[in-house]
């Protein structure tokens, strides 16, 4: 087993994509690094998910500069975690919105999950001395919420808990496009070191039952067509179900946190070990499985002394 998390040592440049999936809807995505999405307007652009620094966003806008000059009004943000929500600032929205559970756990654990992530991942926190704080919302919601880019509505709905407990996804409906944010990813390892397993399948098939034309993932190429899309809803619910039995059942039988890595690593390496993230991902998801399993439901606050505490005791 490696001595560090596979991501501190992933110090790569990718390659960024910026793809329009609808009409004036545009997915940023970089070879499984965080996505952003991009909601053009007739007034003005909305973003969904900001990226780790100021850094990174500087990119997208740069992206956005290609295709509008229209003035970005609001950033969405799917859920608190600080590779996505850090960059926030570099935007200029006059509204950063998140859901009321969201906002909470930045209350709660946004420090220490800021802490936890640089840590984890060094390349996207190039350029952190321009990160301002912790970001915080202008406007939150508990469970939907419409907004209008001018005539162009964007229906932003908590459908239930899945990568963390406060997810959002962002429909829009003039094109059948969503956003979900890490509820889906394509490609690449599914982060459940803050997730519900058990409600996470149900929440992806409330996203399925909009029948959607075009996805953009949280990590991952975006999906355009219906088969795309019911593949990665496939895969990811595959991912989510395939990580916890085996972790549950040695959990539940008195066994270790190493034999449940142990049982998880053979149930999931023969499908998923070519994933983005995977090696990074996979204790964590460990971890917060087992605890799920003996009934921890909420999940346990990361912080950099956890994670090295936890990658040691992995490591036996």
């Amino acid at each position: 087993m490696a001595k560090q998390f596979a991501s501190q040592g992933d110090l790569t440049e990718k390659k960024i994509s910026f793809t329009e999936i609808g009409r004036d809807l545009w997915a940023f995505t970089a070879e499984g690094d965080p996505n952003t999405g991009v909601i053009i307007g007739d007034d003005s652009v909305m973003i969904i998910d900001a990226q780790a620094t100021p850094r990174l966003a500087h990119k997208v806008v740069e992206h956005i500069r290609n295709v509008t000059d229209k003035p970005i009004k609001y950033v969405v943000l799917s859920h608190y975690h600080a590779v996505r929500v850090l960059g926030a600032s570099a935007y200029g929205a006059s509204e950063i919105i998140m859901s009321d559970t969201a906002r909470a756990m930045v209350v709660e654990r946004g420090q220490e999950d800021w802490d936890s992530e640089f840590g984890r991942f060094p390349r996207l926190f190039q350029g952190h001395e321009s990160i301002p704080g912790l970001t915080w919302p202008t406007m939150t919601f508990e469970s939907s919420m419409t907004l209008y880019l001018g005539k162009r509505r964007v229906d932003l709905s908590f459908l239930g808990r899945a990568h963390t407990a406060g997810d959002i996804v962002a429909y829009v409906p003039d094109a059948n496009v969503m956003f979900t944010g890490d509820i889906v990813e394509y490609h690449s390892a599914c982060y459940c070191g803050d997730g519900h397993f058990g409600d996470w399948p149900k929440t992806v098939e409330a996203i399925r039952a909009y029948d959607l034309d075009a996805i953009a993932p949280g990590r991952g190429d975006a999906l355009v067509g219906s088969k795309l899309v019911n593949e990665a809803l496939d895969n990811t619910a595959d991912f989510v179900t395939s990580t916890y039995r085996p972790i549950a059942r040695i959990a539940q039988g008195g066994g270790s946190l190493k034999e449940a890595w142990d049982a998880c690593r053979a149930a999931c390496d023969p499908k998923f070990a070519s994933y983005a993230i995977y090696e990074h991902c996979l204790p964590f998801n460990v971890a917060r499985a087992y605890d799920e399993a003996l009934g921890i439901d909420t999940p346990r606050i990361w912080t950099a002394e956890r994670d090295r505490q936890m990658w040691e005791a992995l490591q036996g």
